[in-house]
């Protein structure tokens, strides 16, 4: 369900066109944090400074960000921050969810794996960026739409092959299924979603897939790349901060409805995974998700 406070974008994207294509220089950021169906590729550059959210993502980027988002519901926007730059270049392209509607095929694995990924919002490394700058550039000129939707294309098996890329939102802001290839592991993060506010301990864990706890351990890092305590730990404040956007609970109140039964750890965890305490984050969520 979308937030409706949240700015529920009307993209200029019709339903007869494949894409849409914007290549822009602008002063400043000024759009709201926002939602719309349609995928968005977004890229910024000039604009070391700014702050992006995505979900529950809030960082400041360096001087050139590249962001996917395929999901309706995953609020996002970019904002001036510390951004001092009046020469702020961006390229944005949105498309309709259904374009490549053969995205089934084998060929197109990789780039369905992209999609999944980018539900919740997937940001790319430098190297990357620079690769794809130049397509972009070259997108917003292409007068031939056959061969425009060719390039995209193109752009997008790069993005899908490419390393290093970052999902941003936590499970909370955006729905994901990463695990359905593994019918233990979403056993187990079925579990840890549904008893979150209670003690959950790793014994546990490992007998709901009937596995002792040095091969769970081993299984568990091998399937998602995180520890079982610290991948607990972020559903918690993936909670904590849906809780933080939504509600007018105190910091102490979501610290013990998500799950954290000590404040000051709390806090500590949440500084250390979000660069920002609750209360900061609150405050600059809340702010420019009304502003518009």
């Amino acid at each position: 369900m979308k937030n409706k406070e949240l700015f529920n974008e009307v993209t200029p994207l019709s339903d007869a066109d494949c894409f849409y294509i914007v290549d822009r220089v602008k002063t400043k950021f000024n759009y709201p944090i926002h939602v719309h169906d349609e995928f968005e590729l977004n890229f910024v550059e000039n604009a070391k400074g700014a702050m992006r959210i995505v979900g529950d993502s809030v960082e400041e980027i360096e001087d050139m960000d590249l962001v996917l988002i395929t999901s309706e519901n995953l609020e996002h926007g970019w904002f001036d921050h510390h951004c001092e730059s009046k020469n702020i270049h961006e390229i944005t392209i949105q498309f309709h969810s259904d374009l490549f509607f053969n995205i089934d095929k084998n060929q197109f694995n990789s780039i369905k794996q992209l999609f999944e990924e980018a539900k919740k919002g997937l940001t790319f490394s430098y190297e990357t960026i620079v690769i794809i700058k130049p397509l972009l550039v070259g997108l917003s000129l292409e007068k031939d739409g056959v061969f425009s939707v060719i390039n995209l294309l193109t752009i997008l098996h790069l993005l899908s092959s490419s390393e290093n890329r970052k999902i941003l939102a936590s499970s909370s802001f955006a729905k994901i299924d990463l695990l359905q290839n593994s019918r233990r592991l979403k056993k187990v993060f079925d579990y840890m979603n549904a008893n979150f506010k209670n003690p959950i301990r790793l014994d546990q864990a490992a007998a709901l897939v009937n596995m002792s706890k040095p091969s769970f351990c081993r299984f568990f890092k091998a399937r998602t790349g995180k520890n079982f305590v610290e991948s607990l730990s972020d559903i918690r404040l993936g909670i904590a901060t849906r809780f933080l956007v939504d509600s007018t609970h105190s910091i102490a109140e979501v610290c013990y409805e998500s799950g954290f039964n000590n404040l000051p750890n709390f806090n500590r965890i949440f500084k250390r995974k979000k660069s920002l305490t609750p209360k900061e984050f609150r405050a600059i969520y809340c702010k420019k998700k009304n502003i518009i």
